[in-house]
């Protein structure tokens, strides 16, 4: 597993600078160095970063990006790493510089001046995000990193900020760990055992085995492990840090350890990337750590659905007909559509226990989803304007790509069965929406639900200014400024 890089903080002394070896990085907002220590710098390498700043080639480095000069005379490090961050800058440039920053560490110390620096927990952020490497299956010799340190000029503010950037990067790498894991490895009874884990943080973790699930009538997602050797499993967090006895805020997440299609088998090509079927179950891990980290003042209950899709002879075969917890039955057109099934009941037993104030239920649920929006943006459907609207405006703060869809009676039209009560597919026509359909059937008057199709923002084709190619964490970010901003109890 990845353990969170956590920065030295240390009060400035400009007096160390000439004899710091590795390397050291100056912020610039532009036009000159900022802060004492920046302009230290270039007064010791006789106005190189100046001189590197009025050239053609500065130019060309955008808010956020950065160049280096080596060997600069003047100091013993070997590299002074420049950094363009302007004084007016958005979170999104300061954790971009950030990421930049960590990019760039090799093997020796790294000394982040940053006594000056804008928006520092984002810079800090940054950092530690593009830090993230998941080598664990990686037998040869590993490159050590060199470790970091950030020279700040109000040492207890910028240690109180790098306590919520951990709290938040804790998640997020969870997230990452849990997604990158192959599926040999992360079973659904190792997968739940990770969550147990959490009760170390005051997390309440209730894990249902199958002989729970069949008492409650979960046959929906029951009938999509069936074929495997791995048992399926419902896993519930409850994070009770809120008012005592108030409703909590729901999340649901797919938890599909590995997803063959079942009966209805998919491609062999790309196959080997449905490790990340449990996309969904692992943001939704994430947020529990990050909130029960920086101990959240809301109550947030997180459910996933744990199973394996695969073809055997037990296996549910397309024409099957199951019923679900909630009493509906469905036509299973298609066993390769199993999130929505998993989900259905899931969804069903939250709002019977918990009757929660909001639902957002999370999968990498449709193939269309990222026909329609890349890998750029989530697809977001809902029920409830209101809500919609407050997770939009937290996934933009965050920088989270996310994009409302429409949804409608002629869209649910089309899983009208001739057998059932509905079929668990629509058609290739606007599937990431009939798939949304189907999961609102689950979802009860009056009940406040957003559904996030996640299938294109889940895994990075390359590397992002905040990740190295694999597991992102989308979705950590969003989900807790939003538990933040709208389900907290305030001071006073």
């Amino acid at each position: 597993m990845t353990d969170v890089l956590a920065p030295t903080l240390l009060a400035l002394d400009l007096d160390t600078l000439a004899g710091q070896t590795g390397r050291i990085v100056v912020l610039v907002d532009g036009t000159a160095p900022s802060g004492a220590g920046a302009r230290r710098v270039d007064r010791l390498t006789r106005g190189a970063v100046t001189r590197l700043m009025a050239s053609e080639a500065w130019g060309k480095v955008k808010p956020g990006e950065s160049t280096e000069l080596a060997w600069p005379a003047g100091l013993a490090a070997e590299a002074v790493q420049v950094v363009r961050l302007p004084k007016k800058t958005d979170a999104a440039t300061a954790r971009k510089a950030g990421g930049a920053i960590a990019q760039a560490r090799g093997m020796g110390p790294v000394l982040v001046l940053a006594e000056a620096a804008p928006r520092l927990s984002d810079l800090l952020l940054g950092l530690v995000l593009r830090a993230y490497d998941f080598d664990l299956y990686k037998t040869g010799e590993k490159t050590a990193r060199g470790p970091v340190s950030l020279m700040v000029g109000d040492l207890a503010a910028a240690e109180a900020a790098l306590a919520q950037v951990k709290a938040l990067a804790e998640g997020i790498f969870f997230t990452r760990d849990l997604v990158n894991e192959p599926a040999n490895v992360l079973t659904t009874m190792e997968f739940a055992e990770r969550l147990t884990g959490l009760r170390d943080l005051g997390v309440d973790v209730e894990v249902l085995d199958e002989e729970e699930l069949e008492r409650l009538g979960m046959r929906l997602l029951l009938g999509v492990g069936v074929g495997s050797e791995c048992p399926s499993k419902v896993v519930v967090m409850r994070w009770n840090g809120g008012t005592a006895g108030e409703a909590p805020f729901a999340l649901v997440g797919k938890g599909v350890c590995f997803d063959t299609g079942g009966i209805s088998i998919k491609p062999a090509a790309g196959m080997e990337e449905m490790t990340m079927d449990m996309g969904g179950a692992g943001v939704v891990a994430g947020v529990m750590k990050t909130l029960a980290l920086r101990h959240a003042r809301a109550n947030v209950v997180g459910l996933v659905g744990l199973v394996e899709n695969m073809p055997d002879g037990r296996a549910q075969r397309p024409g099957d007909i199951v019923k679900s917890m909630k009493g509906d039955t469905v036509e299973v057109i298609n066993t390769d559509a199993e999130g929505r099934l998993v989900l259905a009941d899931v969804l069903w037993y939250t709002q019977e226990r918990f009757a929660p104030k909001g639902i957002v239920n999370l999968a990498t649920l449709t193939g269309a989803i990222i026909v329609a929006l890349g890998s750029e943006h989530a697809g977001v459907f809902s029920n409830d304007d209101a809500l919609c609207a407050a997770f939009l405006k937290a996934a933009a703060a965050e920088g989270e790509g996310a994009w409302r869809m429409p949804m409608g009676p002629a869209y649910d039209a089309k899983l009208k069965s001739r057998l059932a009560d509905m079929m668990n597919v629509g058609g290739r026509e606007g599937g990431a929406i009939t798939a949304a359909q189907f999961i609102k059937r689950f979802i009860k008057e009056g009940q406040p639900w957003i559904h996030l199709d996640i299938a294109g923002v889940t895994l990075a084709k390359g590397d992002t200014p905040l990740a190295p190619k694999g597991a992102t964490g989308w979705g950590v970010m969003a989900l807790n400024r939003l538990i933040a901003d709208g389900y907290e109890v305030r001071e006073g």
